[in-house]
């Protein structure tokens, strides 16, 4: 026989504990509720498509120190920095490809680019621009061949690119995780700001390599 204070205790306990399953139950039932609402206000961009356009990437060239504006046709936002930057992810991840005249490593390239506004110069009749802020990643600088020439090619490619492809820009500037940093990889200068212009280098014809006094000369065809 069971005494009657056990019986007591037995039923107010599991009373409790059905009281403390009803509270649980409520508050999570009020949460889904409340997590529910959230979502459903929520508002759900539609899926966006880019078209494709033609775009000139200024590649460079090892062998005869040339930048090349070369076209290609790409899918790329109309935000313009976003624009920027995805730009030249593309330019510096073909020249981790096989085969590439300018061969760097592969992988993460440019962080961000910002764009600023620049005012005009009055006294050289410079109408206002955008200096491009190009925010380079660390792993990308510590992998990068050393050399004047090849570090220059670089330079000059990231350069001729944006200027073609985003005219306002009118002077770039380059940072490393963030902060100023001396050279790409111990020669070309990355605290100096460049005018954007076109790069475009092409190869010296070999009549005026022979022929100083006539250094205007074409190539045959």
């Amino acid at each position: 026989m069971i005494p009657r204070y056990q019986r007591i205790l037995f039923w107010s306990l599991l009373g409790g504990i059905l009281l403390m399953a009803a509270f649980l139950l409520r508050g999570c039932e009020q949460a889904h509720k409340r997590l529910t609402a959230s979502l459903d206000a929520t508002p759900i961009a539609a899926p966006t498509t880019t078209s494709t356009e033609d775009i000139s990437l200024y590649l460079a060239n090892d062998a005869d120190a040339s930048i090349t504006p070369t076209p290609q046709h790409l899918a790329l936002p109309q935000e313009p920095s976003v624009r920027a930057r995805a730009l030249l992810q593309q330019l510096l991840s073909s020249y981790a490809l096989p085969g590439s005249a300018h061969p760097l490593q592969s992988g993460p390239t440019v962080d961000d680019v910002f764009l600023l506004a620049q005012p005009g110069n009055p006294s050289t009749a410079s109408a206002p621009g955008q200096l491009a802020v190009i925010n380079l990643r660390g792993s990308f600088v510590n992998s990068h061949p050393s050399g004047i020439q090849v570090e220059d090619l670089t330079i000059q490619s990231i350069i001729g690119t944006l200027h073609g492809a985003l005219p306002q820009i009118t002077q770039i500037r380059f940072l490393v995780d963030g902060q100023p940093h001396d050279t790409l990889a111990g020669h070309a200068d990355l605290l100096h700001t460049y005018r954007a212009v076109d790069t475009a280098i092409r190869p010296t014809p070999p009549e005026a390599e022979n022929n100083p006094d006539n250094a205007t000369a074409t190539p045959k065809p």
